[in-house]
């Protein structure tokens, strides 16, 4: 058994989905695992990880909406508001969604759906360096 970690860096514009299958398949490509498991973790209480729908931005969009009205922001809704009007708000977010998710691989290929992407969920308004811990094992 053979097993590699890495940080990924990723910048976010703001509140929103990014996606990150694509950096996620370049580092896999440069490591000698054909079949194993790749576990990545969010760092962060205010952004969370999600595998979803990559084919229409719609699904992305209506994801952000969702999340917007089960998740308000506003002065006044929380007590925890020393950082902002949408600081506790995107911790409930965050608190609803994932930080950790485990992907199979074979053949040095994630077993993703055909549909289906790997995201970054940003739930802070300013633009932020989130990190993601990369970990995989196998052979």
């Amino acid at each position: 058994m053979r097993q590699a970690l890495h940080r990924l860096a990723v910048e976010t514009r703001g509140q929103g989905l990014v996606e990150i299958t694509a950096l996620v398949k370049d580092w896999l490509a440069h490591l000698d695992i054909e079949d194993g498991l790749l576990t990545l973790y969010c760092r962060h209480t205010s952004a969370s990880l999600l595998i979803q729908e990559n084919a229409d931005p719609d699904v992305c969009r209506d994801l952000e909406s969702f999340f917007a009205r089960i998740a308000p922001e506003g002065r006044g809704l929380y007590v925890h508001q020393s950082e902002g009007p949408d600081d506790m708000p995107a911790h409930i977010r965050a608190a609803l969604t994932q930080t950790q998710l485990s992907v199979p691989i074979q053949a040095g290929q994630l077993l993703l759906g055909t549909w289906q992407g790997l995201y970054l969920f940003e739930h802070r308004h300013a633009p932020h360096r989130r990190e993601i811990v990369l970990h995989v094992i196998g052979e």
